[in-house]
């Protein structure tokens, strides 16, 4: 059996990720084939022999960044992915050791970031390429970002999107947001079931964030989306890949 007949056959028994509670990408539209090969989709096997998904981005020939909340038993990566179904090659490799950050709150998921450390390289192609990181410190929101994911695109499916989807999301002020280090989005379109982990990539094609979770506002209207602020883990990040591979 192909490569590819068996990731379509396990996302026919997904179980969705359910910590991006609700939304759909309305308004969103598939994305240009192998036009974001930084994305990862991630299989995560869980304790109880289920497996679930998440997105994921590649950092460099070694490492994947993820949502800490998608942590699980064991990984599987899949690289080149666009068509879950089609047949362009695609690189599967495990995951040797996952690096959640270690200030991660599992009920806020504040610090939801994850790193997850590849047993072999991935191969650099037209289709597999890593995404560099933000940097920015002034303060000031990335304007023209996007999140790109197979997350579900209809409230009522029990299943991913089989090709990338993306959508475009507008950041807005947020004092909540702002304390927890998160930014955020609001509104019917945004990231969903399945997204988790993926990045929120603005202006010059960097990655800002990581798609964390969704909130319904006390006073009610659109749910509001958060991506934790990877300037804000940037220093950890360095620092747990570089001593990572010091420790090989």
């Amino acid at each position: 059996m192909s490569i590819h007949c068996k990731l379509a056959i396990l996302i026919t028994v997904l179980t969705l990720e359910n910590h991006v509670h609700s939304g759909k990408i309305v308004g969103g539209h598939e994305a240009v084939p192998h036009s974001r090969p930084y994305m990862v989709l991630l299989e995560r096997h869980m304790s109880n022999g289920q497996i679930k998904y998440c997105g994921g981005f590649l950092l460099n020939e070694d490492f994947v960044m993820t949502a800490a909340h998608c942590q699980a038993k064991n990984y599987t990566i899949s690289l080149g992915v666009h068509n879950i179904h089609g047949s362009n090659e695609i690189q599967r490799i495990s995951v040797e050791q996952a690096f959640p950050h270690q200030h991660f709150n599992g009920t806020s998921f504040v610090n939801d970031v994850m790193l997850l450390k590849l047993t072999s390289k991935a191969k650099f192609s037209g289709n597999v390429k890593a995404i560099p990181l933000a940097g920015r410190i002034d303060g000031a929101l990335p304007k023209s970002c996007l999140v790109p994911g197979w997350g579900r695109t209809d409230r009522n499916s029990k299943y991913i999107s089989p090709k990338l989807m993306e959508v475009n999301v507008t950041l807005i002020d947020n004092e909540a947001c702002f304390l927890e280090n998160f930014y955020c989005s609001q509104g019917e379109t945004g990231p969903a079931e399945g997204d988790s982990g993926g990045p929120l990539v603005c202006e010059d094609g960097k990655a800002f964030g990581v798609v964390s979770s969704a909130v319904t506002p006390h006073s009610g209207g659109p749910d509001i989306y958060r991506y934790s602020k990877i300037p804000d883990s940037r220093d950890w990040i360095l620092w747990t890949m570089r001593n990572a591979m010091i420790t090989m």
